[in-house]
């Protein structure tokens, strides 16, 4: 449920295919003569990149209705005979044979949410042929504390007061949500700590739910209103590694931070250490959403907090 939308405003733009047409059109020699699986291929843009840089066929397959337009931008650039676009899901996909490359951006908002990870996972255990690479291959997870007493006035203490009605109950709601928007790099005010990491070679479904413990370390004396959490992807066996980054202080991309409002404002001095854990796993009703816990355990100078927040990412 959404019951609030804030857009901030950001000046610092980024294509979101940038990074894996790097990734290809860089590194020709992974893609010679090979087969290629591009998994969720939307408008087969990253197809067409890997026929351009050698690749002998490329599979483009989504189970949307997109696939309508992604055979006509085929047509229309000329590489019908080198790209076959299938409408299906990979769970129920056929191939005429096992492929070297597997392609996708899978990654949803904080990495997970609504991703095609799971979905990534059974085509490398169906289609990948042996010594076959998956672009891109790595990705962690970071989180942070934050200053952000502005929008976290707009997000959840608007419901105190709504044109003069009292609508605070909404308040516990609006805490258990998460946003998904972009955080300017001045606001945040602790050390980033790596939570979570996945090797898609060798990562199990099961794997995609965890509790991580993390420690983060105040670089400045402010006040703290919220976490965030972003994710790095990794094309390891490009002939230069390249990673992608949605860290507040790089230039933005669409998937954005996600930001984690707590409920007591920590007064921070620098120095001070923030310890805890980041709990994952999808939720029981609608396994495409996530439940996350964060527990935080603070002993500051002017407040000291041992709680346990819940979070609904939907």
């Amino acid at each position: 449920m959404l019951i609030f939308l804030y857009t901030r405003k950001c000046s610092k733009t980024k294509y979101a295919h940038w990074d894996t047409k790097k990734a290809i059109i860089d590194n020709k020699h992974l893609f010679k003569d090979k087969l290629v699986l591009d998994v969720g291929c939307g408008t087969a843009i990253l197809s067409m990149f890997a026929v351009k840089a050698g690749a002998k066929h490329v599979y483009a397959v989504d189970c949307s209705d997109i696939v309508h337009q992604a055979k006509q931008i085929v047509i229309d650039n000329g590489f019908q005979d080198k790209i076959t676009v299938i409408q299906k899901k990979v769970e129920e996909l056929e191939l005429p044979s096992k492929v070297d490359i597997i392609l996708s951006e899978w990654m949803g908002y904080f990495l997970l949410y609504e991703s095609m990870l799971n979905t990534v996972i059974y085509a490398r255990d169906h289609f990948l042929a042996p010594g076959g690479i998956l672009l891109p291959d790595k990705a962690a997870l970071y989180i942070a504390g934050i200053e952000d007493a502005e929008y976290k006035q707009d997000k959840i203490e608007f419901w105190n007061n709504v044109y003069g009605f009292n609508m605070s109950c909404i308040k516990k709601i609006a805490f258990r949500e998460p946003l998904v928007d972009t955080v300017e790099g001045n606001s945040q005010i602790t050390a980033p700590y790596q939570f979570y990491t996945v090797d898609l070679n060798t990562v199990k479904v099961e794997d995609l739910s965890f509790k991580r413990a993390f420690t983060i370390k105040a670089t400045r004396t402010d006040y703290m209103h919220a976490f965030v959490a972003w994710f790095d992807v990794e094309f390891s066996k490009c002939h230069k590694p390249i990673i992608m980054s949605t860290a507040p202080h790089l230039p933005y991309t669409h998937w954005k931070q996600t930001i984690f409002y707590i409920e007591d404002v920590l007064s921070l001095t620098e120095g001070d250490t923030i310890t805890g854990y980041l709990q994952c796993q999808p939720n029981s009703k609608n396994p495409r959403d996530l439940d996350i816990d964060i527990g935080i355990d603070y002993e500051g100078k002017w407040n000291k907090i041992h709680k346990v927040h819940e979070y609904v990412l939907r």
